[in-house]
Formats: structure tokens, sequence, C-alpha cells
């Protein structure tokens, strides 16, 4: 752990039962996160990528403690918080908070913009209703809306406007860290980019920590300081975003970026294609778990699960492909 960061994980762990009937006992677990490790400096964004499944929005609800790990470490503030219960984490919920993915769902259809913007204040201090409304009228310019839309139901709003209200919201107690899962996924595509320039602004204005979860790899090298792989529950590949997608040395991070849909119809295609599906996460492939979909599989890959390690300066890949060279696109 290193002095300027805000949260550290370390091989954190969540596992679900899977039973014939609710009384029974568990036939197998989904290993929807296993063993996990990152870390996030104060004031810096990290970015999460992965296909649909393999752990983003689990890991998401584990770093704000809406999830209670199976094993592994949260460190936040230099403070262990994996074992806290509710009551112990009641503090510390005003120094992170999390904007979900659907603006339609995350916002209470029966209460009033005022009143949603603030609830998280509800536990945290004593502010009389005057307060609290000119509170939220602060919130709600910091995003771009007005004083006029403080009394209007979430119905009436675009997904644009309340992907703003919800960003006032997770705000409204001035975190260290935000947790954003896919937050523009859900949204048209001049709207995601006023709502990632509006999250840039507002990270220069406080000074906050993003965990930007995403399976958009070009909105993320965009938007975040550095990027982590995510594949079948575990971390496969970290690095900076600046010339990620030409630095990339794991062949699935390859297959992501080169996924990519290209302008040019002239252009070939890449070497390195994503093909098959996800692996079951109940019944995980023995070694390196991406191995049965990989194109450079050889011998070591079936029976012993990389590490995460250093394969250059700042530049982290699991792949028994990465010696000293690194790999070279389109061989093994």
């Amino acid at each position: 752990m290193n002095a300027g960061d805000l949260l550290t994980v370390t091989d954190l762990v969540k596992h679900y039962p899977v039973r014939g009937g609710f009384f029974s006992r568990p036939t197998g677990w989904v290993r929807a996160v296993n063993g996990v490790g990152f870390a996030v400096a104060r004031g810096e964004s990290l970015g999460l990528v992965g296909e649909s499944g393999c752990g983003k929005s689990t890991l998401a609800r584990l770093v704000v403690r809406l999830l209670t790990p199976t094993g592994g470490s949260i460190r936040f503030a230099g403070r262990e918080i994996a074992g806290l219960d509710r009551r112990a984490m009641r503090p510390l919920r005003k120094e992170m908070q999390i904007i979900f993915q659907d603006p339609y769902a995350s916002l209470d259809p029966r209460m009033r913009v005022a009143a949603s913007v603030t609830e998280p204040l509800l536990n945290k201090r004593q502010l009389s209703k005057g307060d609290r409304r000119a509170l939220a009228a602060d919130l709600l310019a910091t995003v771009g809306l007005g004083a006029g839309d403080l009394d209007r139901f979430p119905h009436e709003f675009s997904g644009g406007q309340r992907q703003r209200i919800g960003i006032a919201r997770a705000l409204c107690v001035r975190p260290q860290l935000v947790v954003a899962d896919e937050p523009v996924s859900a949204l048209d595509v001049s709207i995601q980019a006023q709502i990632l320039n509006l999250m840039k602004d507002l990270q220069d204005r406080f000074g906050l920590a993003y965990l930007f979860i995403s399976h958009d790899i070009s909105v993320v090298t965009h938007f975040c300081d550095r990027i982590a792989v995510m594949y079948a529950g575990r971390i496969v590949e970290i690095a900076a975003a600046e010339g990620f997608q030409g630095r990339c040395r794991h062949p699935y991070t390859r297959a992501l970026v080169d996924a990519v849909p290209r302008p040019d119809p002239q252009v070939p295609l890449p070497p390195v294609a994503l093909e098959g599906e996800p692996p079951d996460p109940v019944a995980l492939p023995s070694g390196c778990p991406y191995h049965p979909r990989c194109p450079f599989a050889f011998d070591p890959c079936p029976g012993r699960r990389p590490p995460l390690i250093e394969a250059a300066e700042n530049h982290l890949v699991a792949c028994w492909l990465n010696d000293a060279t690194g790999l070279d696109r389109g061989s093994p």
C-alpha cells in the first residue's frame, strides 16, 4: 500500500452458493469475484473494463460495502472495512458513494428531486428543511440543473438529467471516493460526453477519486488515469490509460481493443479476435481462465493460474506469455 492510496483491495473474493432448493445444501459456488487486487490513489480515476458477467458490478458493491465479501481485504483511507457491520460502516458512508448504471431505476419515483438529492444527509447530520433545500439547489446547479427542478419527480426528466441528479446525490456528503458503475451506458452518445465532462470537472473541483466501471474500453481510455481489465472474476492487466491500446499485453485485452469498431472499412481486421463465450462462474477452467478462448494458449496455461506481475514499469499482467520481451501482436 502506498501512502497516497485512498483505496487498497487485496485478494477480494465474493462467492454465492448454488442451491437446488431454498433449504438444501449448496451444490456449488458462483465465483463472481475470485481474488481481485488493486489500488486507487487520492484524486485518481481507475477504469475497470470487461465483458458482461465478469464481476464488475459485484466488485463495485463490495468496495462500498453494499455487499459483504467472502474473503480478502478492503482498506479505505488506511482502515480495514471488509469485516465491518452496517453500524460500524455508517460513519464511513459519507466518504464513499456510488453512481448506479440505470438512471431510471436508481431514483425513487415517489420522491421529489430535493428529497432524493439530500437523502444521504438524513443519517449524517441534522439540517433544517430549509437548509436541505438550499443545499439541494446548490448541488443541482453544480450538475447543470436549476432550482426550478427541486419539486419535480424523476419521471419528468430525461435519462441524462436523471443521471445528473444521481451524481448530485453522490456529491451531497462530499465523498472522497465515487464508484461509478456503468454511469453512461444507458445514455445516448451525445449525453455520455456531457456526463463524462461533468464528472471530470467535478473531480478537478472536489478532488474526487473514481473507480469507473464500464464495458467500453474507449470510454475509460478517455476518462481514466489507469485501466484495469477484469476477466472471470479476476484482474488480468493494469496499466496507464495513456497509450493503453497500443501497449496492452494480455491476449484478452488485445481482443477487447481490437473489437472496437473502426471508421475506415479499408482497415484490415485485427489479428486477435474475441471468440467463444465467457466461462461458467460455477465451473471455471483450471489454470488461466482465458485459455479455452485464447489463440496463444500453450503448455502452462491449462495447468497453472498466472499471477499478476509487473511486466513493465507500472504495468501489471497475468499471462504466461509475458516475459522480458512481452507479447508480440499476432504471434505467441
